[in-house]
């Protein structure tokens, strides 16, 4: 495992996505979640990919060809997830907010479409199911994001939710946040 958030957020995937899932990527990006998530769930499984800008869509279509893995790839926005799939029919929901790496630093995703986000994947989790965000904040896109998701998160009731924030203690700048749901049984 590598010692950086992604590196964690994937081994917490291992754990928890088996053959046969029900995956969303919700912020494609580069592929990188999306392939693992297509190798986790297996031939039988279900992969969808969210991104809403088509240079992500393409560089996420491509690593699948590139991999011989086959995902729904949809150039729509996260919040609209709920569009695609049925409500707690899906084991994984997985977020790397921020920015697509590489691309424009003006783009990011942004509070409200995140928190939209975030609750449709909250209600497309099957009872079990799980979500892990890797929150990216700092630079361009600021802390308005962060904050806001935070408090969101800190919120959902206890019951049919558990949430663990970590964050990093000894690390320079801004290292991106992970963040770990499980939808209570």
């Amino acid at each position: 495992m590598q010692l950086n958030t992604l590196g964690v957020v994937h081994t917490f995937l291992e754990k928890y996505v088996n053959e046969g899932a029900v995956c969303i990527d919700a912020t494609a990006g580069k592929g990188r979640d999306t392939a693992l998530l297509c190798r986790l769930a297996g031939e039988s499984g279900r992969v969808l990919a969210f991104d809403i800008q088509e240079p992500a869509v393409e560089q996420t279509k491509a690593l699948l060809r590139q991999q011989g893995l086959t995902a729904e790839v949809h150039l729509d926005s996260h919040a609209h997830m709920e569009r695609y799939v049925e409500v707690e029919s899906v084991d994984c929901v997985v977020f790397n907010l921020g920015r697509l790496p590489g691309g424009d630093p003006l783009v990011f995703t942004k509070a409200d479409s995140t928190l939209a986000a975030i609750d449709a994947g909250l209600r497309v989790l099957r009872k079990g199911g799980v979500m892990a965000i890797a929150l990216y904040y700092g630079k361009e896109n600021g802390y308005d994001e962060k904050e806001a998701v935070l408090q969101h998160l800190r919120a959902l009731n206890d019951r049919a939710y558990t949430v663990l924030i970590s964050s990093w203690a000894n690390r320079r700048g801004e290292p991106p946040m992970p963040i770990f749901i499980w939808k209570e049984t």
